[in-house]
Order: structure tokens, then sequence, then C-alpha cells
């Protein structure tokens, strides 16, 4: 089945250690998720991002493991995340890993997208297939 659903989620990024010898404007971040809607689930993850000297340009990567349910089925599997800021214009790949899925969520494949309102509020659009139960 192909699906596409949208709901909020909550996202509290904690700063770690930089890794010895990493360069200026490099840094890491712990991710902390609650997804709420279709897809009620947690997501921990690991980003790593760059900041450069021009304002508004910057970039970051980041695997995230999400366990819950969705769509009423419960398992977990993992997002992969690209993202750059272009002096301002945004691009960002978030897609599910390839046979990442667990339970009954196996067999997930699926590309999710990211809107941050003006109050800060966070969206996500997933469209996913997954097979019908059986």
């Amino acid at each position: 089945m192909s699906r596409h659903i949208h709901g909020a989620f909550d996202v509290k990024m904690n700063p770690q250690a930089a890794d010895e010898g990493a360069s200026d404007g490099l840094g890491r971040m712990r991710l902390d998720k609650r997804y709420h809607g279709e897809l009620e689930a947690s997501g921990q993850g690991q980003m790593l991002a760059f900041r450069s000297a021009v304002a508004g340009s910057a970039g970051y990567v980041a695997m995230e493991r999400v366990e819950g349910t969705l769509g009423g089925r419960r398992g977990s599997f993992v997002l992969q995340h690209s993202g750059t800021l272009d002096r301002g214009a945004a691009q960002l790949d978030l897609n599910v890993v390839p046979d990442s899925g667990t339970g009954e969520l196996t067999g997930l494949r699926g590309r999710m997208s990211i809107v941050i309102a003006e109050g800060g509020e966070h969206y996500y659009d997933f469209d996913y297939e997954l097979a019908e139960a059986p």
C-alpha cells in the first residue's frame, strides 16, 4: 500500500563533544524526537553538522532510528538525513534506509520531508509504501 501522512513532531538536539582534532565549524548532536499522528513513535539518532562562516550556509547528515507505530503497525525503521543550506536555500533528502524495517514495518520504503513553521513548530510529510498485512 502507498500512503501519504502528515503530522507534528517534537525534537530536542543535545550537543555532544566534538571528536579530537575536529575542524572549526563541525559539530555533533544527539537527536531525540517524538512523532505524533499516524506515525506515533520516538526517534533517536546522531547528527554531524557544519556551519559555514557565510551566513545561511551549512550542511548536516544524520542517522535516526524510529520506533513505534505507523498506521497502526508496530516496529522500527531507520531514517537517513542529508541536508544543505546554501545561503538560505534549503535542500533535504530524508529517506527510509532500505530493509531497515522491523516487526510489522518489515519492507517499509519511504521518503519524508520536514517543515518548520514560523513559530518553530515542526511537521513531517511522509510518503511510504508497505506491503499489506498478512
